[in-house]
Order: C-alpha cells, then sequence, then structure tokens
C-alpha cells in the first residue's frame, strides 16, 4: 500500500511538473508569436491600402511607412536611442507610453531566448528517459490561453483590447490624442486585431506540433507483442 502510495505521489508530482513545461511551451509560442507579428511589416503594408491610411491621414504612403518603420525600429531591443518620428509631432504621454511598450516587447524578446535554453534541456532530458507524455501535457496546456483569447476577441474586442493595456500599463498614456500624437490614426485597431491573431495561430500551430510529436513517440516505442509461436503436433 504505501509503494502504491508513493508511486502515486510521483506520478501526480511529474505531470505537475509537465503542467509547468506546458506553461514554458505557451511562453514560448507567445514570444515567437510577437515576435513575428511585430516584425511581418508586409502586414502593415497590406493595411495601408485595405483601410486607405493616406487618404484617412493626409500623408504619402511612404511617409506612413517611414513612420511606422520608425516606431517599430525603436521598439526592437537592438535599438538604442529615443523616439523621433520623421513627419509626426509627439506628446511626453504618447513617447512615455511607447517607452513602456518597447520595455513590454523587450521581456518578450528576453522571456524567448529563457524559454528556449529552458525548453532544450527538457527536450533532452525527457529524451534520455525516453519519456513524452509531457508533448501531449504541454499540448493540452499550451492551447487553453489563445481559446480564451479567441472567446474574448469574439465577443468583444474593444473591451478586450483594453483589459490588456489595464493589465500591462499602469497609466492612461495608451489613450491618445490624435492632434498631439497623429501616429494613433496610422495604427488601426483591426491592425492590433490581426496581430493577436498571429500570435493565437502559432500558438495553436505550436501545440498541433506538440500532439503530433507525441503521436509519432508513442507509435514508434509502441513494443508490438510476440506472436505465439505455433505448436508442433508431430512428434
Amino acid at each position: 500500500m504505501k509503494k502504491y502510495s508513493r508511486r502515486n505521489q510521483k506520478g501526480n508530482v511529474n505531470f505537475i511538473f509537465d503542467i509547468g513545461i506546458g506553461v514554458v511551451w505557451t511562453l514560448f509560442f507567445i514570444s515567437l508569436g510577437l515576435i513575428l507579428a511585430i516584425n511581418f511589416r508586409p502586414l502593415y503594408y497590406a493595411n495601408i491600402h485595405w483601410f486607405q491610411l493616406d487618404k484617412y491621414s493626409g500623408l504619402s504612403i511612404n511617409e506612413i511607412k517611414s513612420n511606422y518603420n520608425t516606431l517599430i525600429d525603436y521598439c526592437s531591443p537592438f535599438y538604442y536611442g529615443a523616439l523621433k518620428f520623421p513627419t509626426l509631432r509627439s506628446s511626453v504621454s504618447g513617447i512615455s507610453h511607447f517607452e513602456e511598450v518597447k520595455v513590454l516587447f523587450q521581456f518578450f524578446y528576453i522571456m524567448f531566448l529563457i524559454s528556449s535554453i529552458f525548453l532544450l534541456g527538457v527536450i533532452t532530458w525527457k529524451k534520455k528517459r525516453n519519456d513524452y507524455r509531457y508533448l501531449k501535457v504541454s499540448s493540452i496546456t499550451a492551447i487553453i490561453l489563445p481559446m480564451i483569447t479567441l472567446i474574448g476577441c469574439s465577443i468583444d474586442f474593444d473591451a478586450t483590447f483594453v483589459i490588456f493595456h489595464k493589465i500591462f500599463f499602469r497609466n492612461d498614456d495608451w489613450i491618445f490624442d490624435p492632434y498631439t500624437d497623429p501616429i494613433i490614426d496610422l495604427l488601426p485597431q483591426e491592425f492590433f486585431l490581426q496581430c493577436a491573431l498571429i500570435i493565437v495561430f502559432v500558438v495553436l500551430v505550436g501545440s498541433l506540433i506538440l500532439y503530433l510529436c507525441y503521436r509519432h513517440f508513442k507509435k514508434k516505442n509502441q513494443v508490438t507483442p510476440l506472436l505465439k509461436p505455433k505448436m508442433n503436433y508431430y512428434y
């Protein structure tokens, strides 16, 4: 009875640890999705035409691209210096908000790096133990957050957008005045929705890959039972 209890406790500990690995996989996929979304500039260029931002803002397409590229370059962890838009004015509160955005993006870059190193170690360790159950647990764990996000966006994206800013920012600097910070007119809310969907898509694809890997290794490690030898009735 004691042996069974200890074995059961060990199984529970391993399961909780596998869930923890799943959380790290989720953070890895979210970070990867965010990095891909903010650096996939052709998506924004397409939005310029879709929403006719040149006509709406009174700026040329090249001006819009130049100001947007300046913002994205500034948010990169490899950029050092102040934010100054080529042709747009900006307020103190607006610049302050983008400074917070830059810190947030840097956090996700660092999280991507740390989670990559951690997961590489986990994969190596689990492979030596021939333990692949964590892939299934991680797949299920990773799919929870994007489903919640999709439900929230489908019900009320505006409310989800506000909640996101309330969580990650401590002030109201993210509420822009188009007169003092005209950059906001170049960032349609639909574009942020598209970026969110890219992140969700990356997490879902990552979850699917984990599950397919689990199925592959499970099938590969299945032991085929030996055929029962035929009886020889001839003496």
